[in-house]
């Protein structure tokens, strides 16, 4: 008997594993065609497809989730590992591994406690980093030149915003189109504050002095693409001043706590972001009024003043008859005094003039030419003594002469040396300038005209040798000379045109050549 065969045959229908799989499939499709399946998120994959996996659990199972690309884009909650949702969608199975799944369709918060409570946790996280700081908000400029509004170019919204700058003070509006909700609002509205920033100034794209992110009213799983960490931190770090328009006064996301400014509603935002021209204008004119009133009130008070001082001034009449009285006294007693002094330096002149006899002159110059004999009788015998001690100094330097001499002969061949080195660098020297002075004349010879006369053109000079330069000049001058390549020649102008020239003295008739016709060389003399 066989040992592989089996003794008790089984009349049961053998299936093949794809036949198990697809009957497993049907099963778990039909009976849960579409469920909604509550559980905390576990881990989160999303792979580069943009399909994304994760777990949902309770405290006794476990069940995979999968969500395809398109169903993620049109999320409005991204789930994240902790938080508890409820997924829509309908049980599959995946044959490859033998596992059953579940396929999400859309999720949302299992409770608002929880999603608030996840929410305050990422709050308090941030702000424990300080991106909520007050010293770290900057001050929204009073009247911004150009607006940057980061929201969806479709809506309200954005229509709210530019009626209401119109209405208050027209500025010049730059639009960075946003999804304000789902899968890609996040990071759309981080590259926006970030792009918005990366902008240079004075580029071809002016750049913004202040942000607005706006978006109307919706519930929190609508405005949680605010609450992104991303988008918190762009805010943060973001060197334009920013306001913060996302849902209605009583929504409060965290781009609300990291924003510069936090504005009710978009067009609140809008109010915030610029003043009221007209109310600019009338407090213009109200304070030009103020300054003209008070220009006007100094002035007139100044006037006032100056009034009061000229009252109390005297009259000019007796301001100038003092002075004018002693005037006249010191005018009066100005001749008198004046002849006075004259005649005292008369009579001072006279008394030098009266010392100034000849004796004394001839007294004076022989006092003087005695003390020059004794200066002379004093010279003699102080120059001979100044010889003897220049002769006693010349003796004591030829007792040294030779240790110097030694010094000399020692050093002869260094001075030998450094003169034949001296001789080659002035015979050098003098070779280089040579050189130059030879490359120098040549240049002169070929830049000089002497060169362009060898080659067949002629300078015509006057008498006193300057060069002629026009035909009248030359015509003017009886005699001129033709300088040439090899030597000069004088010579004369020809009569005019149609004039017959006189004969040379001596010069028969036959020899007399006819005038020469038409545009030639001649007719320039």
């Amino acid at each position: 008997m066989d040992l592989l065969e089996d003794p008790t045959p089984s009349n049961a229908h053998e299936f093949t594993v794809s036949e198990i799989s697809g009957k497993v499939k049907r099963l778990i499709e039909g009976e849960f065609g579409r469920v909604r399946v509550r559980g905390e998120v576990g881990r989160v994959v999303v792979a580069r497809t943009g399909h994304m996996y994760f777990d949902l659990k309770d405290e006794r199972a476990v069940i995979a989730a999968v969500s395809w690309k398109g169903q993620v884009a049109r999320m409005n909650l991204r789930p994240e590992e902790g938080m508890e949702i409820i997924a829509t969608g309908r049980m599959t199975t995946f044959a490859p591994q033998s596992k059953y799944q579940l396929q999400v369709e859309s999720i949302e918060p299992a409770g608002a406690g929880a999603l608030m409570a996840m929410l305050e946790a990422r709050r308090k996280a941030l702000a424990a980093e300080g991106l909520f700081d007050a010293a770290r908000k900057r001050p929204i400029p009073f009247l911004p030149q150009v607006i940057g509004v980061i929201t969806s170019p479709q809506g309200a919204v954005i229509r709210d915003i530019l009626h209401r700058l119109s209405d208050r003070f027209p500025r010049h509006v730059i639009l960075w189109p946003v999804a304000v909700q789902g899968e890609r609002c996040p990071g759309q509205v981080a590259a926006a504050i970030r792009g918005f920033n990366a902008l240079a100034p004075g580029g071809k794209v002016p750049r913004p002095d202040v942000l607005i992110v706006a978006r109307g009213g919706g519930s929190i799983e609508d405005l949680w693409g605010f609450n992104d960490e991303a988008v918190v931190r762009a805010a943060a770090e973001s060197a334009i001043p920013l306001i913060s328009a996302v849902g209605h006064e009583t929504d409060t996301t965290l781009i609300d706590h990291a924003a510069d400014l936090r504005a009710p509603t978009p067009s609140a935002a809008a109010e915030q972001a610029v003043p009221v021209r007209a109310d600019l204008k009338a407090r213009v004119a109200t304070l030009a009024a103020r300054h003209e009133r008070a220009g006007r009130g100094a002035v007139q008070q100044r006037a006032q003043r100056l009034r009061d001082l000229v009252r109390a001034l005297p009259r000019l009449e007796a301001l100038l008859s003092g002075p004018a009285q002693r005037f006249d006294m010191v005018a009066g007693r100005f001749a008198g005094s004046l002849r006075a002094l004259a005649d005292g330096k008369q009579l001072a002149l006279g008394r030098a003039a009266a010392g100034l006899r000849a004796s004394s002159l001839r007294a004076l110059m022989a006092r003087r030419g005695e003390a020059l004999d004794a200066w002379s009788a004093r010279l003699a015998p102080a120059l001979q003594r100044g010889i003897g001690r220049w002769r006693e100094r010349l003796d004591a330097r030829r007792l040294n002469a030779r240790p110097m001499r030694r010094e000399i002969t020692r050093q002869a061949p260094e001075l030998a040396r450094l003169g034949a080195r001296a001789e080659a660098a002035m015979a050098g020297r003098l070779a280089r300038l040579a050189e130059r002075m030879a490359a120098a004349e040549r240049m002169r010879q070929a830049l000089g005209y002497q060169g362009t006369l060898k080659r067949g053109f002629a300078v015509l000079r006057g008498p006193d040798g300057e060069v002629l330069k026009e035909v009248a000049a030359v015509r003017s001058l009886p005699r001129f000379a033709i300088e040439m390549g090899d030597g000069s020649l004088d010579a004369a102008p020809l009569p005019p045109e149609g004039r017959s020239r006189r004969p040379r003295e001596g010069e028969p008739e036959g020899n007399r050549k006819p005038a020469r016709k038409g545009p030639e060389q001649g007719s320039l003399f």
